[in-house]
């Protein structure tokens, strides 16, 4: 969905039409949630702070967030999907990858699924999408995220390379700041110098994600979609009213967090063996650690102890501290859902 959060704002309120809008909150420690297109056309964005969003949108209009109204809605737009295919994958509330090869409308092109879809969404819904259409998930998010808003772009596959060949490598699945700084330092700049890569010389610089990098320069993305969506986490963090430094202060703002987490792990009854501890600082830079066990994690009287060991490991003492975060994973029996292999795939995103 484009903007979808500040979408339904001004979807309800007229008013908002047409103007610079921010789901967040506007205080000195907000954050931005969502940017209407409106404001995005200024620089802000989301998950930037809510102070450099008003520097750089003076007129910029704050709504506070109404999450249960967002659920609804998404729910509403699933239910639209559902109508042509059961394998339907969601990634968040905005977002969704279907796989259309075989549907129940009997439609033979993808694309028309896409727009068909996409009109019914603005009918019933009033709310505009964009969707990108091609035979993975690799490309069909790049292709999702390519004409917005309103956006609609196929990859066929006799185009995925000269596609991929003009991408930048921040524009790749998986690639964050850090990545792509790296991959500049060794001259990867696109897709082109990327696919120019021996397997051997990403898995040395990248692990793992080396292979991933080396398959998606190709085109390459065997990835199915998914309908069952298993947890692999639950977490919480708390953005402090001040930034502090104190050990003191910061280990009762950790027991606060330890408290929630518990919580949510009672409530979900989700079972975890890895605890992970995210720390942001007042200049935003942010760092992790983390640490498994051979059985879950449940109980404050281990993962208090645990973060707090993890905490010993982070020195803030000339870095205050703005936001505390904690996370169980890792969960030791996971089974994920299988369907079939289809061949085309196309996702709506913000």
């Amino acid at each position: 969905m484009d903007a979808f959060y500040a979408s339904v704002e001004q979807r309800d309120n007229p008013e908002l039409r047409g103007k610079p809008v921010a789901v967040g909150h506007a205080d000195s420690r907000g954050v931005v949630a969502t940017a209407s297109y409106e404001a995005r056309k200024y620089g802000v964005r989301s998950a930037m702070p809510s102070i450099k969003a008003r520097q750089l949108c003076p007129g910029l209009i704050f709504i506070p967030g109404r999450m249960e109204l967002y659920k609804e809605v998404s729910l509403r737009i699933r239910d639209i999907f559902h109508e042509y295919t059961d394998l339907v994958e969601p990634l968040s509330l905005d977002e969704a990858f279907l796989d259309v090869t075989v549907n129940k409308k009997g439609i033979p092109l993808a694309v028309d699924i896409a727009k068909e879809i996409k009109q019914r969404i603005r009918d019933e819904l009033q709310l505009v999408a964009s969707a990108g259409i091609s035979y993975n998930k690799f490309l069909a998010k790049i292709a999702s995220d390519y004409r917005k808003p309103d956006g609609l772009c196929t990859i066929h596959p006799s185009q995925a390379i000269g596609f991929i060949d003009r991408l930048s490598v921040e524009s790749f699945w998986g690639v964050g700041p850090v990545t792509a700084n790296k991959l500049h330092s060794l001259g990867i700049h696109n897709g082109k110098q990327l696919r120019g890569c021996s397997l051997q010389m990403l898995q040395r610089h990248f692990g793992k994600m080396g292979i991933v990098y080396y398959n998606f320069s190709r085109g390459i993305d065997d990835r199915e979609v998914n309908p069952v969506r298993i947890r692999k986490s639950v977490g919480c963090e708390h953005t402090l009213e001040r930034d502090i430094s104190n050990h003191t202060s910061v280990i009762i703002e950790l027991y606060h967090v330890a408290t929630e987490l518990v919580g949510r792990l009672e409530r979900s009854g989700f079972k975890g063996n890895t605890l992970t501890l995210k720390i942001k600082f007042y200049n935003f830079e942010q760092c992790s650690r983390s640490y498994s066990v051979q059985h879950p994690l449940l109980e404050m009287k281990e993962i208090l102890p645990l973060a707090k060991k993890l905490l010993g490991g982070i020195d803030f003492s000339n870095a205050p501290i703005r936001l505390i975060g904690l996370t169980v994973s890792n969960p030791r029996e996971e089974q994920a859902g299988r369907t079939i292999w289809k061949q085309l795939k196309f996702k709506f995103t913000d």
